[in-house]
């Protein structure tokens, strides 16, 4: 049994609140168990004057943090798994997801408490295709500007006035203690989040059996089957921050063996949505099978635009 499990982690608020959950849901459940977080700036939380698609996607997030798991300096890694690529190189998989979080996204604004009521061309700040695209579909009036940085850096920017409002993870804003920030909360039929947002998962070197034995007991299932379904969706339409894409796949209600999943596919200016809803108990098959209609129906020429 290891006594010591180092954790690689980006160094913003969040990333360290999750961490940190992360090494007390170890500590609960291996009492003799000492977690050490390793704090690090990936390029993508350097590189902030530009939006992700142009500089590589969301996985330079992971980067620097798997570097440091092959070199032997961390045993593990934590993610929000919004942030995760669809494909993972072999070496690595995720061990295990914790209970999912509120997988909504937040409107956030000092002024207006919904999307309908911002004024004419309001200035929405977001650099997320997705939810500049599903912006432009329900208000194309808006105007739409680029903000990253983390939630503290967004807030701030919102806050001296840089825009009417912003876009935000419901479940970010949460875990910092920030539910008083969020105007309204953005939601399904109308509005689809991140694949696998709100869910937070656990990395590791796929050949490391003592770190998959050891993590095994703390993956929550009902999670670990939504973000499968979520995942494989997004796998098989190719997804990456340089398309638009959202999903949400949830239990049916009072059942135990049935997901529903609601995906789309929206161009980057809002003018075209594509959303399919199924049905089913096989998530990665689920996954697959709302992709293909997707698919069936046009979205390849969708996704094609944003690239």
């Amino acid at each position: 049994m290891l006594n010591k499990i180092t954790i690689a982690t980006r160094n913003s608020p969040l990333a360290l609140w999750q961490a940190r959950y992360a090494a007390a849901q170890l500590q609960a459940a291996y009492p003799q168990l000492q977690c050490e977080l390793l704090p690090m700036t990936t390029r993508g939380d350097q590189l902030l004057d530009v939006t992700l698609n142009k500089i590589g996607g969301k996985g330079l997030f992971l980067k620097e943090l798997e570097q440091a798991m092959l070199e032997s300096r961390a045993d593990i890694a934590v993610h929000s798994m919004k942030d995760v690529p669809a494909e993972l190189p072999p070496e690595f998989t995720i061990a295990c997801l914790f209970e999912r979080a509120d997988p909504s996204d937040a409107l956030v604004s000092n002024t207006h408490h919904s999307l309908e009521t911002l004024p004419h061309q309001a200035v929405v700040g977001t650099s997320s295709l997705r939810r500049q695209a599903q912006l432009l579909s329900l208000r194309p009036d808006l105007r739409i500007q680029p903000l990253r940085g983390n939630v503290q850096t967004r807030l701030r920017k919102l806050d001296e006035g840089q825009y009417a409002a912003i876009v935000l993870a419901s479940a970010g804003l949460q875990r910092l203690d920030m539910d008083d920030r969020i105007a309204s909360r953005l939601m399904p039929p109308d509005w689809l989040p991140a694949v696998a947002q709100g869910a937070v998962g656990v990395e590791c070197l796929s050949q490391r059996q003592d770190l998959l034995e050891l993590l095994q007991p703390l993956n929550n299932p009902d999670t670990a089957a939504c973000v499968s379904a979520e995942r494989a969706f997004n796998a098989r339409l190719e997804g990456s921050c340089s398309v638009a894409i959202g999903a949400l796949a949830q239990w049916c209600k009072g059942r135990t063996d049935c997901l529903q999943l609601r995906g789309g596919v929206f161009a980057p200016d809002g003018r075209q949505a594509l959303v399919e809803e199924a049905t089913g108990s096989n998530p990665q098959q689920l996954g697959e099978a709302v992709a293909e209609r997707l698919l069936q129906r046009g979205a390849r020429a969708i996704l094609d635009l944003a690239q």
